[in-house]
């Protein structure tokens, strides 16, 4: 009897643990290279779901499934939107965010028709929604191309469209197409550079030939985008945005 007397504390515990993790929330992020995990032969380059993991508090996990070069279609085509369906638990988010690839006609491994593009994002958001999950969907976060006068130009022909199925299926929506095109264009072409994937050769093991990429972004680019995004999340109120970790006690002091 004392020994099992001895083992409660251990059981009980354990028990807590147990129940902590099945009632976690999953953040599950869908999308493309611009939010994707990367594998260390393609450092500095960074999506922005990478920072975003780190801003939420033990009861919430991000599960970020994104991959370069994914376009809607060939999420599903390689099993990967099913992944994340099953995986979906009553109280989940999933966070939407495709277009790069979906409309780039001449890429024809990954491109999806117009049509096909709207029809996917609407399905990934009606299956979200029969798992008990909340969805939210977002516009491609834009490509950093100045034109003569200095303006960031419209890149993303989809992003009318994920706008669109926004608004048939009164999902939450960040538009990051124009939020994000507002930001760079703000610091202008010198500093919004120092974003993207600007490495001049021999400077990075990498990249020993440099690189000058204005789709992909570094680890400040990537953070920033994180940013914008939660301030998103504050002003439209959403749930995710009262998930936070709670920040050290000598943070909320210090003075440079």
């Amino acid at each position: 009897m004392r020994k099992w007397l001895c083992l409660l504390p251990l059981f009980i515990s354990t028990l807590a643990q147990a129940q902590a993790q099945a009632q976690a929330q999953t953040i599950f992020m869908a999308g493309d290279s611009t939010m994707s995990i990367k594998e260390v032969k393609d450092y500095p380059e960074t999506g922005w779901g990478v920072p975003f993991a780190t801003f939420f508090g033990d009861g919430v996990k991000v599960d970020n499934r994104a991959r370069n070069g994914r376009s809607t279609r060939t999420f599903i085509e390689e099993g990967r939107w099913q992944g994340i369906e099953k995986a979906l638990r009553p109280g989940d988010y999933v966070i939407i965010q495709f277009g790069h690839n979906d409309e780039v006609e001449h890429k024809t491994d990954r491109y999806t028709t117009p049509g096909q593009y709207k029809a996917n994002l609407s399905r990934f958001i009606r299956e979200s929604r029969a798992r008990g999950a909340r969805p939210l969907l977002m516009t491609p976060v834009t490509r950093r191309y100045f034109d003569e006068e200095g303006k960031v130009k419209h890149t993303h022909p989809y992003a009318a469209l994920a706008r669109e199925v926004a608004a048939a299926e009164k999902v939450d929506f960040i538009d990051m197409e124009a939020i994000s095109r507002d930001y760079f264009q703000s610091q202008g072409d010198e500093a919004s550079a120092l974003r993207f994937m600007h490495i001049p050769p021999d400077t990075h093991p990498n990249y020993p030939n440099g690189v000058r990429d204005d789709t992909h972004f570094n680890q400040l680019g990537a953070r920033e985008v994180a940013q914008l995004v939660l301030r998103e999340l504050r002003k439209m109120e959403h749930p995710l945005a009262g998930k936070l970790r709670e920040p050290d006690p000598k943070h909320l002091t210090l003075k440079y």
